[in-house]
């Protein structure tokens, strides 16, 4: 197994994402279970990177349990895109606020990753911010349980990666996971941060 890429360097995080290159994503989702006459709609989440002392860690929601889509899972802030939005970042900045309650003055945006599609019909492009505290977080409940935080040098650990599979529909389904402490991070965050992990590493 290689070793877990070091998580605590800012400087190392800002030159990865200042660099000009291209990285092939693990996953680009699982559009393809989408039905094929209906529309695939563009969103955004935010991959918030808190800057702590003990080093960076991720920003996680959990989802409220009466929600249609993705009842009670793990995520990153975010949703579909407005049409005045100026570009995903604006998206995902925006949704944040709303959510959770994250200033977008606190939130400094480094770049951006591979698009995911869901099976749930959205072509999601996670924005990648380095946020400085303190947070001042006020949930909308209506669609958010809690906040947690894992430190991004677990999840870069490919120790702490999981690609599970899953029979749904007579089909089977592989997905991706990284369970941390009671939390059982999957599916599209999971792919997600799979993408983050080989963006960083290679």
């Amino acid at each position: 197994m290689n070793s877990p890429v070091s998580a605590s360097d800012e400087l190392w995080l800002r030159s990865r994402f200042a660099e000009s290159r291209t990285v092939k994503p693990v996953t680009s989702g699982d559009g393809h279970l989408w039905r094929s006459d209906r529309e695939i709609r563009p969103a955004a989440v935010l991959v918030p990177l808190v800057r702590r002392e003990s080093g960076l860690t991720v920003l996680f929601t959990r989802r409220t349990a009466h929600l249609n889509d993705h009842a009670g899972q793990i995520s990153f802030p975010g949703g579909r895109s407005e049409p005045g939005d100026a570009g995903a970042a604006e998206t995902a900045l925006r949704e944040a606020a709303e959510e959770i309650g994250l200033a977008p003055a606190r939130v400094e945006v480094l770049g951006e990753l591979h698009q995911y599609v869901t099976v749930t019909g959205y072509r999601v492009t996670p924005v990648i911010g380095l946020v400085t505290p303190p947070l001042e977080l006020r949930l909308d409940e209506f669609e958010v349980a809690e906040v947690f935080e894992v430190p991004l040098e677990f999840l870069l650990d490919p120790a702490n990666h999981q690609r599970n599979s899953v029979v749904h529909e007579g089909r089977v389904r592989h997905y991706y996971a990284i369970p941390y402490q009671r939390y059982y991070i999957w599916g599209a965050t999971a792919g997600m941060l799979m993408n983050l992990y080989s963006f960083l590493k290679s």
